[in-house]
């Protein structure tokens, strides 16, 4: 083989590994994270560590975010009939954003005994980001409500993410620095809704002022001239 040829075989193995490391590079980075539950029930304080699995899987403008228990972190002292338990829990999503994600799940398929760790049902929930970047998805506050009782856990442990994922808002929501809004009519909202109105009653006072001063200073020159 000419030199020719295998300056030009190498070059192309190059390119073919480059392209092969840009297309099997992963976008996200997960963990199943032990979070140590404390947990407020109708019987007292308990408490329980479950390691926690978090997915993500893009649908639409959004992604379904699915929040999984591989252990139970309560227990009954009765017997739990079949649909009598009803999970849901928040997703804290960190980074480009700050938000919270409420998912919720089936009730229990099968009768729980009495107890026995309760298996808590996959969670899922839907979150559509209003910022592109990169976020982190924690596991937040895990709520069980069965037979007209709440029972509701909260991470003690300041858990890490279980997952990291570059989104992609609709439309690009490129992440800007925060400031005043100069490219539309409408006045930048810095705190409620009536702030916002009071501040616009007031500059259209100040404009009112202006054009009254105008107008006076334009009838006092023709009466200076005449």
């Amino acid at each position: 083989m000419s030199d020719r040829k295998r300056s030009t075989a190498l070059a192309l193995a190059s390119a073919l590994a480059g392209s092969a490391v840009l297309f099997t590079a992963p976008a996200a980075h997960a963990a199943v994270v032990d979070v140590a539950y404390d947990c407020k029930t109708p019987i007292g304080d308990k408490s329980a560590v479950s390691p926690i699995d978090i997915k993500a899987v893009k649908e639409g403008d959004g992604y379904k975010l699915t929040m999984s228990f591989q252990k139970g972190v309560s227990s009954s002292p009765i017997e739990l009939g079949k649909g009598a338990m009803n999970p849901s829990a928040v997703i804290l999503v960190d980074g480009a954003e700050k938000v919270s994600v409420p998912v919720s799940g089936p009730p229990n398929p099968e009768a729980v005994p009495p107890d026995t760790p309760i298996k808590i049902t996959d969670l899922s929930g839907t979150y559509t980001p209003k910022k592109s970047g990169k976020v982190t998805f924690t596991a937040g506050v895990l709520t069980i409500m069965a037979m007209s009782t709440t029972t509701t856990c909260t991470p003690g442990n300041s858990p890490k993410p279980s997952l990291e994922l570059d989104v992609t808002a609709p439309g690009g929501g490129a992440n800007t620095q925060s400031g005043a809004d100069t490219t539309g009519d409408t006045l930048p909202q810095t705190g409620p809704t009536d702030s916002a109105l009071a501040l616009g009653t007031l500059g259209g006072t100040v404009l009112l002022s202006g054009a009254v001063g105008v107008l006076w200073l334009t009838r006092r020159g023709r009466r200076a001239g005449s």
